[in-house]
């Protein structure tokens, strides 16, 4: 499964009204490809800080189910939120972790992840729940179970290396991306 399938089958089964940021890169390129919609917060630079945003509007929107799709090498750069999400324990915040190996956005360099379990990491630091599913049709099953728990909870998706040929980038510029979602948050 390519990260741009995962991105897809996550997107078709989470509800319209679910506050979703995704990190810099590639797989906010892939999000917005697969279907823009106002809850969509699409990070442009900031490389690691998905989570830190999404922990930030899971405790100021504690009625809405947050997911922050992240990729691991963006895990990797900013790890000391997984602390500070386990500390303050949001049982709306779900972290959907796209891991291929490597920096996609910046190169292909690899990075440690094969090495390093980040959902052990997160349950370590006070995740609820975490899994890891590699196979479409985990995926598919997992998403739902996932989001109807309390969280914190980590779902580690491992995903083949590459990028989308061609994408396009996110057509909204960044002050426009801030005020839809921000309506929307406010919904």
């Amino acid at each position: 499964m390519t990260r741009a399938e995962a991105v897809q089958i996550v997107r078709a089964a989470t509800p319209l009204e679910t506050l979703i940021v995704a990190c810099n890169g590639m797989l906010g390129r892939e999000l917005h490809s697969a279907g823009d919609r106002p809850p969509h917060f699409y990070m442009i630079g900031s490389m690691g800080l998905a989570s830190s945003i999404g922990l930030g509007l899971a405790l100021s929107r504690p009625a809405r189910a947050v997911v922050v799709l992240d990729g691991d090498g963006n895990v990797l750069m900013n790890m000391g939120t997984l602390a500070s999400i386990g500390v303050a324990a949001p049982s709306n915040f779900h972290h959907i972790v796209l891991d291929n190996g490597m920096y996609a956005s910046t190169g292909g360099q690899r990075t440690i992840s094969d090495r390093v379990r980040l959902e052990q990491i997160a349950l370590a630091a006070g995740y609820r729940a975490v899994r890891r599913v590699s196979e479409r049709a985990d995926l598919e099953s997992a998403i739902p179970s996932v989001l109807a728990q309390a969280g914190p909870s980590m779902l580690l998706v491992e995903v083949a290396p590459g990028n989308v040929k061609g994408i396009g980038r996110v057509s909204l510029d960044p002050p426009a991306i801030a005020r839809r979602f921000r309506e929307a948050a406010l919904r």
